[in-house]
């Protein structure tokens, strides 16, 4: 068969130039252009890398951060719980003391009105007194007629009222 005979001579140029082009596209992909792909690549891993290293830094900051937040937080509302107890005991102090005076005042005030009260019941006693013995000097002189002394009078009328 001649065609076959023909396929070894014609094919085996075309493999050869086949392996040449094969070759040359090799060595112009695999070692100009490759190197420079993988080093794209190779770059773009690298930040993706530091960026996620430095990611993970600043979730790291951002926790300390709040953590400190939390902590003066708390130290703050500690401090404005301590302030009011403070100002509650202060301001209790105060009333305590308001009071105090108003009792001190007004126990002064009941004293000296008791002082006044007994004075004038003193003083009212005593004109009862005198008109009550006044008094019965003229009744018992109306309805007797028996003369009664004004001493004799506020006498009796002192024993009738220290019975009473």
């Amino acid at each position: 068969m001649p065609q076959i005979s023909q396929l070894v001579s014609t094919f085996g140029s075309q493999f050869f130039w086949l392996a040449i082009t094969f070759g040359l596209v090799y060595l112009l992909i695999g070692r100009s252009m490759l190197p420079k792909i993988q080093s794209t690549v190779d770059a773009r891993n690298k930040r993706i890398a530091d960026d996620l290293d430095a990611a993970r830094i600043a979730h790291k900051q951002a926790d300390e951060i709040e953590d400190q937040y939390k902590a003066r937080q708390a130290a703050d509302r500690d401090e404005a719980q301590k302030v009011t107890a403070e100002a509650k005991v202060q301001a209790t102090k105060a009333s305590e003391k308001k009071v105090r005076d108003a009792d001190k005042r007004i126990a002064t005030k009941i004293t000296k009105a008791e002082a006044d009260i007994a004075a004038q019941t003193e003083a009212a006693l005593s004109e009862i007194e005198s008109v009550t013995a006044e008094a019965t000097q003229n009744i018992v002189s109306k309805l007797t007629s028996a003369k009664v002394t004004k001493a004799k009078a506020v006498k009796a009328v002192k024993g009738a009222l220290a019975n009473v």
